[in-house]
């Protein structure tokens, strides 16, 4: 897996880059900033680069960690993208649809605390791929904030704390 930093901070960007001069303006209007799959639907379209564009992309990248597949992957076409089928299968197909390694560690335990283990683990992976779902809905109106997205994950880590 390869992370896109540069499709993040591109609101700051163009925010401090109209701040320079006029003499070093940016022109966006020609070029669309970001990577394709990773870029907000307003941006690809024309629309202006805002933080709701940045909350977009950390929600696909929270998916793409989780489902172990891009954006991009081939199977994402016909209208399909990496969002809808989350959300076809959230939440009770999920278990079949995430990357199967995330589940291999508690093969080898007890029965009994397979089980548990597996239910928490489950909503933990659920809260987490929740706010990847609210991170990309379709407006930017409708998307959390990123202060938001940082809060809600904070609780998720203070909910489900890591077992040694």
């Amino acid at each position: 897996m390869t992370a896109h930093v540069g499709d993040f901070g591109l609101a700051r960007f163009k925010f401090d880059s109209a701040a320079t001069s006029s003499t070093h303006s940016i022109s966006t209007s020609d070029s669309i900033l970001g990577t394709i799959g990773y870029i907000a639907p307003e941006c690809a379209e024309g629309g202006a680069v805002s933080s709701a564009a940045d909350v977009y992309s950390v929600g696909i990248v929270l998916l793409e960690i989780f489902l172990r597949r891009r954006p991009t992957d081939d199977m994402f076409n016909g209208g399909m993208n990496i969002t809808k089928f989350v959300e076809m299968n959230f939440p009770d197909m999920i278990p079949r649809i995430i990357d199967a390694e995330l589940l291999e560690e508690q093969q080898d335990l007890s029965q009994e605390t397979s089980f548990a283990m597996k239910e928490k683990s489950l909503e933990c992976l659920l809260s987490v791929l929740n706010i990847g779902l609210l991170c990309t809905k379709p407006s930017p109106n409708e998307r959390i904030s990123m202060q938001e997205v940082a809060a809600r994950l904070h609780e998720i880590k203070k909910a489900y704390p890591r077992e040694n």
